[in-house]
């Protein structure tokens, strides 16, 4: 991790007058930088729809986002070696999720959106597993056919 050097120096160096708290936020709005009056900062850094993808302290912790199409969280990594994945369907059900600890969960959901099945890494089960083909892609004589469940 480069080293950040705090605003609040910066600004005594150039002779710039300034107020604590400084915060700056970006074109929308979104808090890019705050430091106090006792040295404490963070930095944040944003995609286009506003998500933080990225955040860093002075206590020399950081944290890094990743999202799908939808906004839903995909991923999510810390400075100290945790990590977490995620998968949503196509209505943004959490469906499986899985940790750097080795923890794991997988849901399934009717299609109401209801959760109609549970499994974890523990050996939890609960519910009832789809047995359906519903969604699944095939491929006949060289022609994919997406199957629906009636």
């Amino acid at each position: 991790m480069k080293k950040i050097t705090p605003l609040s120096k910066t600004y005594k160096k150039l002779g710039i007058a300034f107020t604590f708290p400084i915060a700056i936020e970006d074109a929308h709005g979104n808090e890019t930088y705050f430091e106090d009056e006792g040295g404490y900062w963070y930095r944040r850094e944003y995609n286009k729809n506003g998500k933080v993808t990225y955040s860093e302290n002075s206590n020399g912790l950081w944290w890094r986002y990743e999202y799908d199409k939808n906004g839903k969280e995909t991923y999510f990594e810390e400075s100290d070696g945790f990590w977490c994945r995620c998968e949503y369907d196509k209505k943004g059900n959490k469906t499986y999720s899985e940790t750097s600890t080795g923890i794991w969960l997988r849901r399934e959901y009717d299609k109401d959106g209801k959760k109609t099945y549970f499994e974890n890494s523990y050996g939890d089960k609960r519910g009832t597993k789809r047995g359906s083909c519903d969604g699944k892609v095939i491929e006949v004589d060289g022609k994919k056919y997406k199957l629906t469940e009636l």
